[in-house]
């Protein structure tokens, strides 16, 4: 589950970028490149290892091991001669106080099985309670949306809860009973809402295997009223006797809480460069609870942190200042950027140049995905592209061709931190190794790895550890190495191409967009720990 939020439509100055001479731009990196090294870059890895090691396994936000990532990256960072300040965010933090209840009360007496987020398409549970759910004790009758499909052709085929015409007056007082499908969960969840139900059931598909068992979602923070995910047998059994006329009636217990928690972004700005051209370079800082996130994001921000360091130790000289930042709880809905976008004022915005954001950098069963700034290839956000992201991606594009390897476009969806970036007409880029899809037979001809394996098969899991990236995942001795040749070659196009726009000449021209108030601030549905639709 990512939340997204709605940024407010204003004049936004867009960017013109002026394109590079590619060879000179090729030979201006090379020094930095040259001293952006693997061990450089595996010190901090090892090190964030290490603090998940002492902190139950993990870096995620709110977490001790979350502020001790913070700590380090800030002291290195001050270490080498930048500006470092602790930006603070609000981090909404729920915690469920007992286990959920989900009774039939009639026309059948029938207990459901309980579970929590961790049982995710377990087949021996029923229901979980939604992350964010607001707590209550609630029996009532079950109104189902009028368009529920059972059984559903296909997966994410059925649009029942996407619009509000979808609840019929009944669902005012009563729990809202809704399919999985096309849209995202959070809007399902607030149209129930907002139609007055006492609370939700939303149960899986059903149109496969892979769509039956119980699903963990998470609404919105500070949602309303109690809901939970289920699994597609318990939704079709109370969907049946609605429609025999049976009108069950249920009873839903939460008990559960969310409350605001301060955290930190790491901002670390250079020295040296013209403050109103700012080019800010970022990865998130945290991990999922599952695991320490060595790949995911830890590749990320220590590669970030090699770079950073080895400006300063050459001593290089930026025309436009540079600004390192770690992001929190990206994880959890891109709240730490999303906040800090929030809060800039209308200089600040207009000052920053570009964002360049590095998420995921050492797959083992790797592919080199360039964002597709100019989206020729892939389906543009929702607000379109902004101007100048082309650009970007066309820098990412000359790099990887001098060096004479392949690349593939991956979607320019703001999925990552720069999904508040774009969303307010600031162009972005970046790199992107692979995380929960498949390898195809064409891809491994290409790169190698293994076909039908994920491009990171501990993606969110336990295991995407420092053997992992140094070596290969549990069972996989045939992606041996794979995550640190992926390393190498990523991490070098990203000090390249922030070495590019450190030093080029940016022009930054005031150009009247094509949407309503100069830009439409728009959601982007993001793939986090819990699915999204």
């Amino acid at each position: 589950m990512k939340i997204r939020h709605l940024f407010a439509g204003a004049l936004v100055a867009l960017l013109a970028i002026v394109p590079a001479a590619p060879a000179a731009s090729f030979d201006q990196s090379k020094k930095l490149r040259r001293a952006v090294t693997l061990d450089g870059i595996l010190q901090h890895e090892r090190k964030l290892q290490r603090i998940a090691d002492a902190h139950q396994g993990n870096r995620a936000a709110a977490t001790i091991g979350y502020e001790a990532s913070v700590e380090y990256v800030a002291d290195r960072l001050d270490e080498a001669g930048y500006r470092v300040r602790l930006k603070p965010f609000d981090f909404p933090t729920w915690e469920e106080n007992a286990t959920p209840v989900l009774e039939q009360t009639s026309p059948n007496s029938v207990a459901y099985v309980p579970g929590t987020g961790a049982d995710n398409d377990n087949p021996d549970v029923d229901f979980i309670t939604v992350q964010f759910a607001a707590s209550g004790d609630v029996e009532a009758p079950v109104v189902p949306t009028n368009d529920i499909v059972i059984p559903s052709p296909a997966a994410n085929t059925s649009t029942s809860g996407c619009e509000p015409e979808d609840f019929p007056a009944e669902t005012a007082g009563a729990i809202s009973l809704i399919q999985r499908g096309t849209c995202p969960f959070v809007q399902k969840l607030a149209f129930a809402a907002d139609a007055g139900a006492a609370g939700v059931i939303l149960f899986n598909e059903g149109d496969s295997p892979e769509r039956t068992n119980v699903i963990a979602i998470g609404a919105e923070p500070y949602y309303p009223i109690p809901a939970v995910g289920a699994s597609f047998p318990l939704g079709e059994e109370l969907f049946e006797l609605y429609e025999n006329g049976d009108e069950p009636t249920v009873q839903l217990v939460v008990d559960a809480g969310t409350i605001a928690r301060r955290q930190d972004n790491v901002i670390a700005s250079s020295r040296r460069g013209d403050r109103n051209k700012r080019v800010v370079v970022g990865g998130h800082l945290d991990s999922v609870p599952a695991g320490p996130g060595i790949n995911d994001n830890g590749s990320g921000i220590s590669t970030l942190l090699e770079i950073a360091e080895q400006i300063s130790e050459l001593k290089l000289k930026p025309k436009n200042q540079l600004q390192f930042a770690f992001w929190g709880a990206e994880e959890a809905g891109l709240i730490g950027s999303d906040q800090y976008v929030a809060q800039l004022s209308d200089d600040e915005r207009e000052q920053i140049m570009l964002n360049l954001n590095f998420d995921m950098l050492a797959s083992p069963n790797f592919v080199r995905f360039v964002y597709d700034g100019n989206t020729n290839e892939t389906p543009p956000p929702p607000g379109g592209s902004p101007p100048g992201s082309g650009a970007i991606e066309r820098v990412f594009l000359k790099y990887f061709e001098e060096k004479g390897l392949a690349t593939e476009p991956t979607a320019f969806d703001g999925r990552s931190d720069y999904g508040p970036f774009i969303a307010q007409g600031i162009p972005a880029g970046g790199l992107f190794s692979g995380a929960e899809v498949e390898k195809t037979a064409e891809q491994v001809t290409t790169y190698g790895g293994v076909e039908g394996e994920q491009f990171d098969p501990c993606y969110h899991e336990v295991c995407d550890t420092y053997e992992t990236v140094t070596m290969f995942p549990p069972g996989l001795p045939a992606l041996d190495g794979n995550g640190l040749v992926s390393l190498n070659q990523l991490s070098d196009a990203a000090a390249h191409t922030t070495w590019h726009y450190g030093r080029r000449t940016l022009n930054k021209k005031a150009l009247r967009a094509d949407r309503p108030n100069r830009l439409r601030a728009y959601r982007l549905d993001y793939k986090g720990p819990h699915g999204v639709r």
